[in-house]
């Protein structure tokens, strides 16, 4: 398919997500705990989706967002939230423990018009063909080697908002802050401690692997002189752009080697510090906590809102187990080839991406504003649901026999399910 090119307007910044990793010392009992929430325009409709692990024939190809590419031989169990109208996502977590996580970033280098391979592609692909978070990250470089990032971030017909992109890529045992402009880029890795992204640069001088060409890029755009350190952030930044961004990091540092699932969830519900993002054009429009034992005897645990902001949703718990029962209540109606997404020019018209949970969630957000003390009773009932959720994980994190695949295999199904009945 041709490469094609839309009208781009360069924003004044990129949509204000954060994404977090926590590992040992700072987190409870030998865990890493990830977390991330996803400001996306206010009205976007995310889904949670499963795809189980697969193989595939000889010279297969894929198709992406906007273009296709070379398929694997195999690809891995994932399991993913991501804007309804897309093919890669915004973050998600596959079988062997790694997790990505996208997020959107302006830099000196105008991000391509050409359509190409989305930020949230390289999640998806990142996670489908990495074992490892170092595994992942190989993928998505490589691939922004190949095929370059370009497009639009938004089902938008009217302009077209493209980025750069950074990812947060994480295993059980560490954890890779990968950031790029065009096909450039730097990555450093995290053993211990609190991290956080956002939608600026924040990579300085500590880089751990980079682009074999970044330093000669530079070099020739006048961009740096080798008479200072290299410094990501300030070469590829624009302005003061780089300023450290990251609220909600100093919550998790004051934990003092507390941090948990719920730590995170509270952080990630958090909308004084600007974490939870509710603004005129952005919403936090799903969320998302893994917890990644290091002991790899114990399965890591993915807890999934599929609706807007946190503060008012509930994190339900997915564990990857053979046969896991899929959810339709959280997915959004599929309109094949005849989704605007997909039509040439695209996004023409908007349809109807609201899947059930979704609906439920509208009702339930309009009842919390029309009638203050019903809609704070079912909010105290959906977070004791939450917590007896996250309880039942602690115990399967610190049992001593083995988890019975039985036990979890329509866990994150039954926790929709249950949602849904207390909504109706």
């Amino acid at each position: 398919m041709p490469s094609r090119v839309c009208v781009c307007v360069r924003m004044a910044a990129a949509p204000p997500s954060y994404c977090f990793v926590a590992f040992p010392p700072c987190s409870k009992d030998g865990l890493v705990v990830f977390g991330k929430n996803s400001a996306r325009p206010r009205d976007e409709v995310q889904e949670v989706v499963y795809f189980a692990a697969a193989t595939h024939d000889p010279g297969s190809k894929v198709e992406c967002t906007y273009i296709e590419i070379e398929q694997v031989p195999k690809t891995h169990a994932v399991v993913l939230s991501r804007p309804s109208w897309l093919w890669g996502a915004e973050m998600g977590a596959n079988e062997h423990g790694v997790c990505v996580a996208n997020e959107a970033v302006v830099t000196r280098e105008p991000a391509s018009e050409s359509e190409a391979l989305l930020g949230m592609d390289l999640v998806r692909l990142g996670l489908e063909r990495g074992a490892t978070a170092r595994e992942a990250l190989d993928v998505i470089v490589a691939l922004l080697e190949e095929h370059g990032q370009g497009g639009n971030y938004y089902e938008d017909g009217s302009s077209c908002h493209a980025f750069q992109s950074a990812f947060l890529i994480v295993d059980r045992n560490e954890a890779w802050i990968l950031e790029t402009s065009g096909k450039y880029w730097a990555a450093e890795k995290i053993t211990e401690g609190v991290k956080c992204i956002c939608n600026q640069l924040s990579l300085t001088t500590k880089i751990d692997a980079e682009h074999p060409e970044l330093r000669n890029y530079v070099r020739s755009q006048g961009w740096w002189n080798e008479d200072t350190d290299f410094n990501f952030s300030e070469v590829f930044s624009l302005a003061d752009d780089h300023l450290a961004c990251c609220s909600g990091r100093e919550s998790l540092e004051k934990q003092g080697g507390d941090v948990s699932a719920q730590t995170m969830i509270d952080v990630l519900r958090d909308k004084d510090s600007g974490v939870c993002v509710d603004s005129e054009s952005f919403l936090t429009t799903a969320s998302i906590v893994s917890v990644l034992p290091q002991d790899p005897s114990f399965p890591c645990v993915h807890y999934f809102t599929g609706t807007p902001d946190p503060s008012r949703s509930i994190f339900k718990p997915f564990i990857f187990v053979d046969d896991v029962k899929l959810v339709p209540k959280v997915q959004s109606p599929s309109f094949g080839d005849d989704d605007p997404a997909k039509k040439i020019p695209r996004f023409q018209e908007k349809p109807d991406r609201r899947h059930e949970l979704y609906k439920a969630h509208e009702w339930a957000r309009s009842l919390l504003e029309s009638d203050q003390d019903k809609g704070q009773k079912l909010m105290r009932i959906m977070l004791d649901l939450e917590k007896q959720g996250l309880e039942a994980m602690e115990d399967i994190l610190t049992r001593t026999e083995i988890l019975d695949p039985a036990e979890v295999v329509d866990l994150f199904y039954d926790c929709v399910d249950t949602e849904l009945k207390f909504f109706k």
